[in-house]
């Protein structure tokens, strides 16, 4: 399986959990240039939910 980070060549969200038991983690890249990476499953649906409200997504949208 090939590294699915993201990266500014491939901009994209990427969300792990292994196993019901250990914390979620995830890191995006837009394509505007933002990035962020989270720990834990409260930070990252915090951070998919904004990433999908304000980048990816949400640029095509917006006509940004």
């Amino acid at each position: 399986m090939s590294d699915l980070t993201p990266t500014s060549e491939r901009p994209g969200l990427h969300v792990s959990k292994p196993s019901p038991s250990d914390p979620a983690t995830a890191s995006a890249v837009c394509h505007c240039g933002a990035s962020a990476t989270a720990k834990g499953d409260s930070q990252v649906k915090a951070l998919v939910d904004g990433y999908t409200a304000n980048h990816g997504p949400a640029h095509s949208q917006n006509g940004r």
